[in-house]
């Protein structure tokens, strides 16, 4: 629900094209849940929930989610915020889990931005949830009948705690191989600095600094 995410998400691919080494790179989607305490409500507009819970004036949320607008044209995604459902995100997240374990998690995370700022649906129904997994390959009813129960659950709330051990206080948030970060929706050029470093020392591996008594793999000693 981070219009921020959405552009940042395009600009790391865009860096990811460009990156000699993309082969190399695996991509692991984590949740981190904004406002866990909103109650879903189709009934009002995006404008008019920012215009609450900031202080805001209707008329400035509305600039500003158009201000946003224009910067994902930038990047290729059309957003459509006066359709943007007012959604609890959390039933999203868990079904990002269920398709993260049949290996379709990129592709859901494509479906559910999609959903919420071009399409204006609202990613808390679970039968939304269910038609998305169905269009990238995975089973409806399996889909709905895991939502139905808390199954996930647990792991939502895992990634969220390991977030937060790191330090994470905010979306979009990039880690590289656990040593690098970049926070916020950086421009392809950082992304693709971030990506050239990090790689550079996984490919190198750890410097020893001095070697000493030890036996190998295979007991030799």
């Amino acid at each position: 629900m981070c219009p921020f995410c959405y552009i940042g998400k395009r600009r790391f691919e865009a860096a990811l094209a460009d990156f000699d080494g993309r082969d190399q790179v695996e991509i692991e989607w984590k949740s981190f849940q904004l406002n866990p305490d909103l109650k879903t409500d189709p009934s009002i507009s995006i404008h008019d929930y920012l215009a609450e819970i900031k202080g805001w004036d209707p008329s400035y949320a509305h600039d500003m989610n158009n201000q946003v607008t224009a910067m994902a044209a930038e990047v290729g995604l059309q957003y459509d915020m006066d359709r943007a459902v007012v959604a609890n995100s959390f039933d999203a997240h868990r079904f990002a889990h269920f398709a993260k374990k049949h290996g379709k998690g990129p592709e859901a995370e494509e479906a559910l931005f999609k959903a919420y700022f071009t399409e204006g649906k609202n990613i808390a129904d679970h039968d939304t949830l269910a038609e998305l997994g169905a269009s990238i390959g995975l089973d409806a009813e399996e889909i709905r009948n895991t939502l139905n129960t808390d199954t996930y659950a647990q792991d939502v709330h895992q990634d969220i705690y390991e977030a937060q051990q790191i330090g994470v206080r905010g979306v979009p948030f990039f880690v590289l191989d656990n040593k690098y970060a970049v926070s916020g929706a950086q421009s392809s050029l950082v992304f693709l600095s971030a990506l050239e470093k990090a790689h550079g020392e996984w490919k190198q591996g750890p410097e020893i600094i001095n070697e000493g008594d030890s036996c190998d793999i295979d007991g030799n000693c």
